[in-house]
């Protein structure tokens, strides 16, 4: 017996949960086994975490021990910004950031800073597209790692041209600018260098940004199809009636427009009710006007 429409809808949602805390994992791999061991500085709330860590350790000669405080710092800026942001997020979105948020702050304060790869530039390429992987994973999935991550995702959601990644590449060229003051020029190059591959690793893996144009021809009722979409994606749909010009039967035209990452649920509405249809995608369309980019 398969699964009824509610347990499937809990099951994704325990997917989506999981492959968040697995993101911020593998964010933490990317970040303390690639960046940290040549003392680079990853960008973003966790690279100002870091910025906050070395000036506590060098200039204010805290002893943290062997321990990475990074993570933790990262945590508590996050507060605030978590707070602020909650108004302004899905309950589901806010849960997903606090378990990425969680998990990411764990694994950054348990992975050991060992060195895997002894070449600097290659080690900051491969890390940063672990790590922009990682926080992609999480977005893909409709959580984020909280700071920029929330910061970028309110802005795409406010100005639908500017993706999260160039977001963090903005407020890193800021970090970095900041940094070639108190730090060594190479540091400063490489870790500008982790910035542009990680804002260009995480528009790849995140695909909410993405607008999708969906045509669908059906012969079957429409309004099947129509109530679905409304009720399990909360998108509109605008129906066009048509002829066939070979068959000349009358058949439905449902035009709608979604992010990347819901193709495979319309995908699977559409054949639950007509395994004939014909489906058209249409990627990285533009869009102006009343669009609703779901986060």
């Amino acid at each position: 017996m398969g699964l009824n429409a509610v347990e499937i809808e809990k099951k994704i949602h325990f997917e989506r949960f999981f492959f968040c805390m697995v993101g911020g994992v593998i964010y933490a791999v990317g970040v303390n086994m690639f960046i940290v061991p040549f003392n680079l500085y990853s960008g973003g709330i966790v690279g100002i975490a870091q910025l906050i860590r070395t000036l506590l350790a060098d200039y204010i000669h805290l002893d943290f021990g062997s321990k990475d405080v990074a993570g933790i710092i990262f945590y508590a800026i996050n507060v605030p910004i978590l707070l602020y942001a909650f108004p302004r997020l899905e309950k589901l979105f806010f849960l997903k950031t606090i378990v990425a948020v969680t998990s990411l702050t764990l694994a950054m304060s348990f992975i050991p800073t060992t060195m895997v790869v002894n070449d600097c530039l290659a080690s900051t390429i491969v890390g940063a597209f672990i790590s922009g992987a990682g926080i992609g994973l999480v977005l893909r999935n409709s959580g984020s790692t909280g700071g920029m991550d929330v910061i970028g995702m309110l802005i795409s959601k406010a100005h639908g041209n500017i993706s999260v990644g160039r977001v963090n590449l903005t407020v890193n060229l800021v970090l970095y600018a900041i940094c070639l003051f108190l730090f060594d020029v190479q540091i400063v190059v490489y870790s500008v260098i982790f910035a542009v591959v990680h804002a260009f690793a995480i528009d790849r893996f995140h695909s909410q940004n993405i607008n999708v144009e969906a045509k669908i021809i059906t012969k079957v009722d429409p309004s099947l199809i129509e109530n679905v979409v409304f009720t399990e994606m909360g998108r509109g749909v605008t129906e066009l009636q048509s002829v066939g010009a070979y068959t000349q039967e009358s058949e439905h035209i449902l035009y709608i427009l979604i992010s990347k990452y819901e193709v495979h649920q319309l995908r699977n509405i559409v054949r639950k009710y007509d395994k004939n249809a014909f489906i058209v995608f249409n990627e990285g369309v533009w869009v102006e006007g009343n669009y609703l980019k779901k986060f």
